[in-house]
């Protein structure tokens, strides 16, 4: 028999029970969707952690501080870790390295005029902020290392903080009270957005020299230094990262006194959280991946106990073809392009749900999802080969039909 006349019998034989059919493709439909979807919330969440990683900067070295307790005399105080100094030590000594930059953060009132704002994030900074973290300013200026140097009581203004305090008035020149100290805007950063959670817009800046001396200054910082979490190290383009990441440790045990063994400090990229983040994400995706896969398998056992019906049903029709000439490959062929034909239009179903759906839900939870297009093609091959597997022994069986006692089935 031909395989095009084949194809025929076996969709007129689909045709004849379109809501059995559909019913019987629903498994596929749902697993290969689920598949599609799955994968694409899984593929959309890394892309956006990988965004909100590279959105801090390009080319940066972290160097986190890591604290112990006591001091002999001192009490329970913090030792350890990471300085003020310690960043323009890194900044003067190590080549390669265009901008270094401190943060320190705190939360304080601001007022302008009548306008009232309680808890800002006051974020303390230095003069290389904006190179680091790829902002601009959109008026005015942002402080030099000269007003960090002298403790210039000034702020830039983050946007929307600027709309928030002056409304449509020009901020710049304007005096604004942080926490009691009356402080002048010499400029308004253009807007950046958000930043995973970090609503960057929203921030007043200042030298990181004024925040130590007016909202995080204690008595041990003259005696420990001006604690810091985190030095963001940014390199220049053609600078090799494993070779100034080697310098920045060796010149921070000098400084600190401490061995390899005992570092107070650890050094990681961005690269490195990138590739933590995707082993993670990695890892769900398959598991999704394969809790989804489940659902296939269950479209293919509906397959095979329909098709099964489907033989007994038409074991007379079975002994007639084989009665005028029909082989075993023939109604093998038969019953098996029926399988593969639901499982193939389940799919392609099953695809276009997926697409939408994912899609669909991007749009209506806010989560971002990314259509993996090899997520499709695994989907709709493993629809056509669950078809191909569980068809096999219903159309095995009747093709083994003996055409006698198929004919005189009732």
């Amino acid at each position: 028999m031909k395989p095009i006349e084949v194809l025929r019998i076996a969709w007129e034989a689909i045709i004849k029970n379109k809501v059995r059919a559909f019913l019987t493709m629903l498994g596929i439909i749902i697993g290969v969707a689920a598949v599609i979807i799955m994968v694409g919330i899984s593929a959309g969440t890394e892309a956006t952690i990988q965004d909100q990683i590279t959105g801090l900067g390009t080319n940066l070295i972290f160097v986190q501080g890591s604290f112990s307790r006591g001091v002999p005399g001192m009490g329970n105080v913090s030792t350890g870790g990471l300085v003020f100094d310690d960043a323009p030590a890194i900044a003067d000594n190590i080549k390669g390295v265009k901008a270094v930059v401190v943060e320190q953060f705190t939360s304080q009132t601001v007022k302008a005029g009548s306008v009232s704002l309680d808890d800002v994030s006051i974020l303390g900074t230095t003069e290389d902020f904006l190179s680091v973290r790829d902002m601009v300013v959109s008026s005015g200026r942002y402080f030099s290392a000269q007003d960090e140097e002298r403790k210039q009581k000034v702020v830039a203004l983050g946007s929307t903080l600027a709309i928030e305090l002056f409304g449509e008035t020009d901020p710049v020149s304007q005096t604004v009270t942080v926490g009691g100290v009356k402080m002048v805007v010499i400029g308004v950063l253009a807007e950046k957005g958000l930043v995973g959670e970090v609503d960057y817009d929203s921030r007043l800046y200042m030298p990181i020299s004024v925040v130590f001396q007016k909202f995080t200054s204690s008595q041990m910082s003259r005696i420990l230094g001006d604690r810091v979490r985190q030095i963001y190290v940014e390199l220049e383009p053609e600078a090799n990262m494993d070779e100034v990441i080697t310098q920045i440790t060796l010149l921070l045990m000098k400084r600190h006194d401490v061995t390899a063994d005992a570092l107070d400090f650890s050094i990681t990229t961005q690269q490195d959280i990138i590739s933590t983040q995707e082993s993670t994400t990695a890892a769900f995706r398959s598991l999704l991946a394969w809790v989804a896969g489940v659902s296939l398998i269950v479209g293919g056992i509906g397959i095979m106990n329909i098709m099964l019906v489907s033989v007994t049903e038409r074991t007379r029709e079975i002994g007639i073809r084989q009665a005028i000439g029909a082989t075993q490959d023939d109604i093998r062929w038969q019953f098996l392009t029926e399988a593969l034909l639901l499982s193939i239009v389940g799919g392609l179903i099953g695809m276009a749900v997926g697409i939408g759906g994912a899609w669909i839900f991007g749009s209506v939870s806010g989560m971002r999802t990314v259509i993996v297009p090899a997520s499709i093609l695994l989907a709709f091959g493993s629809a056509a080969t669950v078809g191909a597997f569980f068809g096999f022994y219903p159309a095995n069986k009747a093709a083994q039909l003996d055409p006698i006692d198929a004919l005189r089935y009732e």
